[in-house]
């Protein structure tokens, strides 16, 4: 898709708009089962457009209407005094119920999200990191600071009576039941294994049909990436939908996503394992600095992918320290 095509502003706003009206869990949601059928039309010998342009894409990734603009909506909805709860960090609510500018705010955060993310792609060292976090992150902490004034680590008054990286006990933690280190640390290194395993049973199986030219070589890299990602986003249904303990599952994307990305850059389980601990240690305490004193939802998940994706690529790659050929 050319990414300046007004038939792709349109896409991108429609997307936007959706968004919006589902709610950002939602929408993350529905972009994840977008991918799993991305995926299997890749396994099934098809391109990898509805992976690589809807789910993960201009038409409804999680930068734009597949998250980002349910984030950026309700922030500004509560700055407009409609959101249906009142709470900058419900992301569970559909803001259908809100108003009309509300959801076009979502289509024009969307399109500035999808500009932003061109830049990123043609920004030497920048593009190294994952460029739909980083364009996920930066725009919501400008939503925060324009619309609900407030900085990027939130509520001084929190800050000053709770200490930036304490939890009251985890009572102000970005999802809490899963934060304690005894907790955190086993479970992230479990999702990072599983999420490597399933990467490289796909792996066995596309690679063949990349050789064969069956498929590219670019689906046959990124459906093993990211099918651990779209299965932990999946498991959130239960977070959307149910309550108390029912509704505390496990938020394991972040460790997913890294876990398989290591794996495919030095074929190590083991390492992916290592790393997916690494990017939980990095998510909680994102949270800690970002989420959890602040009026709005900053994803905690989406930043550690960001900074791990980062410090992955130039670790691993040839053209930096090209650590992975010792796996070789």
């Amino acid at each position: 898709m050319e990414p300046y095509s007004l038939n792709t502003l349109l896409m991108v706003f429609g997307g936007g708009i959706i968004g919006v009206a589902l709610g950002g869990l939602w929408a993350v949601i529905i972009c994840a089962l977008i991918g799993l059928l991305g995926i299997a039309i890749i396994m099934a010998g098809g391109t990898e457009f509805v992976l690589m342009q809807v789910a993960f894409g201009p038409i409804f990734g999680p930068h734009v209407g597949g998250f980002g603009a349910g984030l950026a909506a309700a922030a500004y909805a509560v700055a407009r005094k409609n959101h249906p709860s009142g709470a900058a960090k419900d992301i569970l609510t559909p803001l259908l119920h809100t108003s009309w500018d509300v959801m076009v705010f979502g289509g024009l955060f969307s399109v500035a999200s999808h500009l932003l993310l061109q830049v990123v792609a043609a920004t030497p060292i920048l593009n190294q990191t994952d460029g739909i976090a980083f364009v996920l992150i930066t725009m919501t902490l400008l939503v925060r600071l324009v619309w609900l004034k407030e900085m990027p680590w939130g509520n001084a008054a929190s800050i000053k009576e709770h200490g930036l990286m304490n939890t009251k006990g985890y009572s102000i933690s970005w999802a809490g039941w899963q934060s304690p280190w005894g907790l955190n640390i086993p479970m992230n290194f479990g999702a990072a294994i599983f999420s490597a395993s399933i990467a490289y049973g796909l792996k066995t199986q596309l690679d063949p049909m990349a050789a064969a030219g069956q498929i590219s070589g670019t689906a046959a890299f990124v459906a093993p990436l990211l099918i651990g990602w779209c299965l932990a986003i999946f498991i959130l249904t239960a977070l959307q939908l149910g309550t108390g303990k029912l509704q505390q599952v496990p938020i394991v994307h972040c460790p997913s996503i890294i876990g398989a990305w290591v794996f495919l850059y030095t074929g190590s389980i083991l390492a992916a394992g290592i790393a997916g601990i690494f990017a939980g240690i990095v998510q909680e305490y994102s949270a800690r600095v970002f989420y959890n004193h602040g009026s709005s939802h900053i994803d905690p998940p989406a930043l550690s992918i960001g900074i791990c994706t980062f410090l992955v690529n130039i670790i691993m790659k040839p053209e930096f320290l090209n650590m992975a050929a010792l796996f070789q």
